[in-house]
């Protein structure tokens, strides 16, 4: 019985070879990003393009699916392309251990972009990206600060509310005159940050599953089932 037999038994084989021969990048492999990669492999898609620049630290550990005692101090897209294919050694993975800017230039053509980049200026250089490739894309909203999955949704970013980081994206696309597209975000409120912290807290539940939902949404496009 092959990796996928669970897979084939919901969707089929039409789908899995529709899934075997397609090609996602996720771009960021932290707290969002990890998981969704994570449920790319394991789902079947046959090529996985990951970008990040960071190497994983102590502090990634709650919350990072990438990160362990064994892995601290190695690039996350080292750790990540041993991961998947760990899961997988068939999937081919192109891992680029770089800092997405307007200036990257990046030779593939995916079938779909995962945005798990925390950076404003990163996630806007990588929609325009996507729009001068005519790639689709979905992308991650702030899960920092929140606490409840029942309150995480995906709309179009034009549609989004409450979420600061939600806001500035709304702001900039407009600014850049670019296309909406879906995201994942939260409705929650923010909580405080707790003492003087100049980061923000987050919880692994809340990250995984806004990664499990980019996943999903790009399995869900890729075999035709939106």
């Amino acid at each position: 019985m092959n990796r996928l037999h669970r897979t084939r038994l919901l969707f089929g084989d039409a789908a899995v070879e529709k899934l075997r021969n397609s090609t996602v990048m996720v771009v960021g492999c932290g707290a969002v990003g990890s998981f969704a990669i994570e449920a790319l492999a394991r789902t079947g898609v046959g090529h996985i393009i990951v970008v990040d620049f960071d190497m994983v630290d102590t502090s990634n550990i709650n919350r990072q699916l990438f990160a362990l005692e064994s892995t601290v101090g190695k690039p996350k897209v080292v750790v990540a392309q041993q991961r998947i294919h760990d899961v997988n050694p068939d999937i081919h993975v192109t891992a680029l251990n770089l800092f997405f800017d307007e200036n990257s230039e990046i030779d593939a053509h995916p079938d779909f972009i995962i945005d798990a980049i925390d950076t404003v200026a990163s996630k806007v250089a990588l929609y325009k990206w996507a729009h001068k490739n005519n790639v689709p894309l979905i992308s991650s909203m702030g899960a920092a600060s929140k606490t409840d999955i029942s309150q995480i949704r995906i709309a179009p970013i034009s549609q989004t509310s409450v979420c600061p980081l939600a806001h500035r994206i709304r702001r900039a696309v407009r600014d850049e005159n670019l296309p909406d597209f879906p995201v994942v975000f939260s409705v929650q409120s923010p909580r405080p940050v707790v003492g003087h912290a100049k980061n923000l807290g987050s919880i692994i539940t809340v990250t995984g599953t806004f990664g499990l939902m980019l996943a999903n949404y790009v399995v869900g496009e890729i075999i035709g089932e939106k």
